[in-house]
């Protein structure tokens, strides 16, 4: 079986560069999908977000979420990277790359990864606004366990 690659990381990610590194070499490779979650400004108010995670829990959690996958969806390949700390609007925050020899399952599992992700992986969000005023913790949206659902685990 594949092994995913999972980091959880203070610094930015190249998008590109995790692509090419992901597929060098591989001609059984027909699809690759990705998602690059990014920083909103909300409105305009949002100065940065600030990201918490279980050091080890967080990196434990989202590799069983991506072996799931890469089972499940038989993905040739998977990257899951989270950042953490202060990040700005605009930054990236999540990177999944799924790939495949067929676009269904690169789609499938890169969704499976982040409706999981979203839900099960122990990372926490304060929002500070522009104006300097620290917002509260974010909580989980019902919509998120809702996404999950959708994936019937046995």
């Amino acid at each position: 079986m594949t092994s995913p690659l999972v980091k959880v990381q203070r610094e930015d990610f190249e998008l590109q560069a995790e692509i090419d590194r992901l597929t060098a070499g591989r001609h059984d490779i027909g699809a690759v999908v990705t998602f690059s979650g990014l920083c909103r400004d909300e409105g305009g108010m949002l100065g940065d977000l600030e990201l918490e995670h279980y050091p080890g829990m967080a990196e434990a959690e989202i590799t069983r979420i991506a072996a799931l996958a890469i089972e499940r969806f038989e993905l040739l390949g998977l990257t899951a990277i989270h950042r953490y700390g202060k990040i700005i609007p605009g930054e990236n925050i999540v990177l999944v790359i799924a790939a495949a020899s067929h676009r269904q399952a690169a789609f499938d599992g890169a969704n499976f990864v982040m409706d999981f992700l979203k839900t099960s992986a122990p990372f926490w969000k304060k929002e500070h606004g522009k104006d300097g005023e620290e917002g509260g913790w974010i909580s989980a949206k019902d919509a998120d366990d809702t996404a999950r659902t959708k994936w019937k685990l046995s």
